[in-house]
């Protein structure tokens, strides 16, 4: 063989090598570019998935089963609302404060079958069809998981799936919702909207902030005009929630509501590349929230006082985990802080940590106690270094449908409550 051919012969080898070598169209060489969850820990836990990790692969199929079984529901809109908004615009989100009730059947002329009663402790049924705030929950839990699943297989109908969900509840002209909360957790006849209402989204959106960042890695279905589409809305309703009355009370909460209300702006700053915002409000948890609401011994006296007692400690947790997973991306630290009195975050997950094992009772008021809802907040802790939450983990009472935190390492209310 000639040296030419012999040059040949070697080239084509190495180009072959290099083809065999080149990642598949879905795998990108960037780490996405997530609000709260670690865009780099999921290459990481992707690349491992792909060489056939078997934990992996089971929680794998357990993500992929709620993933497929979204495939059959949706899309939902604010539109179609059975009875009006007080505002009279149907693109304007509404729910309705859950212990009130009509006094009166509803008519042509009073629709809602005013004047309404509070009955303390008693659910009125038509929260959860009356209103947007069911139909809002399944846009949350669909659009993250179906972008986690299209994330980890590369499968494009979760992808398109998940995409049009997103455009039919926030973009489409027909069909979407204003970037507003004005009418959140309404009392007809009473209130047009309370600040309260913002947790209906603060506690959920961030995981859509980062199902909008996995797709905007190339997602088929989901185009630039839509990412740009998107950020503008988001732009938007982070303007009205720092901006507006509602927003502000929200703020000033000095319980879950105003740890949940910084958790939504902080993730909304980052994901419309306001990092100053996002790193301000970081920061400012530390002395207007962890001080005042998280004791020496780790309790969270505010939410010892209520009658789900453990459910609102491991709630208010999850918005502090998440707050401080955004706190990696901007440079600070919220783990590493000590308050004046040693009130830490991990001092707060590790008072939690004798019920989480079932090592002993829940020394508090609880209705519906649930072992496992303090699962991914210990994840976080183990995951920050802290030795009691790492010892812990395994000892952790596994959540309906399985723990899949390596899957998506950032905290979750597991349980839930009803309001």
């Amino acid at each position: 063989m000639s040296g030419r051919s012999r040059t040949a012969v070697l080239l084509a080898t190495v180009v072959t090598l290099a083809v065999a070598l080149v990642p598949s169209a879905h795998a990108s060489p960037r780490a996405p570019a997530t609000v709260v969850l670690d865009g780099a820990r999921l290459q990481r836990t992707k690349a491992l998935l792909d060489d056939g990790d078997p934990q992996l692969r089971r929680e794998l199929a357990a993500l992929t089963s709620r993933a497929d079984d979204w495939l059959h529901q949706g899309p939902w809109t604010v539109v179609d609302k059975p009875r009006p908004t007080p505002g009279g615009d149907p693109h304007d989100y509404l729910s309705q404060a859950p212990y009130w009730w009509p006094t009166t059947t509803p008519t042509a002329d009073n629709p809602w079958g005013c004047p309404y009663v509070q009955k303390d402790g008693q659910r009125n049924p038509e929260v959860d069809t009356g209103t947007d705030r069911q139909d809002a929950e399944k846009v949350f839990d669909s659009t993250y998981d179906l972008a986690l699943a299209w994330y980890y297989t590369g499968r494009k109908v979760y992808a398109e799936k998940a995409a049009g969900i997103l455009r039919t509840w926030f973009l489409d002209p027909a069909t979407r919702m204003n970037p507003n909360l004005d009418h959140a957790q309404f009392i007809p006849c009473r209130y047009d909207g309370r600040a309260i209402g913002i947790i209906d989204f603060s506690q959920s959106y961030t995981s859509v902030l980062d199902a909008q960042a996995l797709l905007a890695g190339g997602a088929p279905g989901w185009s630039a005009e839509d990412r740009a589409a998107m950020r503008r809305w988001n732009t938007d309703f982070r303007d009205w929630l720092e901006n507006s009355d509602f927003g502000r009370q929200e703020g000033a909460a000095a319980n879950n509501h105003g740890t949940f209300y910084d958790l939504q702006l902080a993730a909304l700053a980052r994901a419309t590349g306001d990092r100053a915002l996002a790193r301000r409000t970081v920061l400012d948890a530390r002395t207007r929230r962890i001080d005042p609401q998280i004791a020496a011994d780790g309790s969270q006296p505010q939410e010892l006082a209520r009658t789900r007692s453990w459910h609102y400690s491991t709630f208010d947790l999850v918005a502090y985990t998440r707050l401080a997973a955004i706190g990696r991306h901007v440079g600070v630290d919220l783990w590493a802080y000590r308050g004046p009195q040693g009130q830490s975050l991990s001092k707060a997950v590790d008072y939690l940590l004798p019920a989480a094992t079932a090592a002993a009772q829940w020394p508090h008021p609880e209705l519906e106690f649930h072992r496992y809802a303090a699962s991914d907040v210990v994840h976080a802790a183990a995951d920050a270094g802290d030795e009691a939450a790492r010892a812990a983990v395994g000892k952790l009472q596994a959540p309906p449908g399985g723990d899949l935190w390596a899957l998506r390492p950032a905290a979750e209310q597991l349980d839930s409550i009803a309001g």
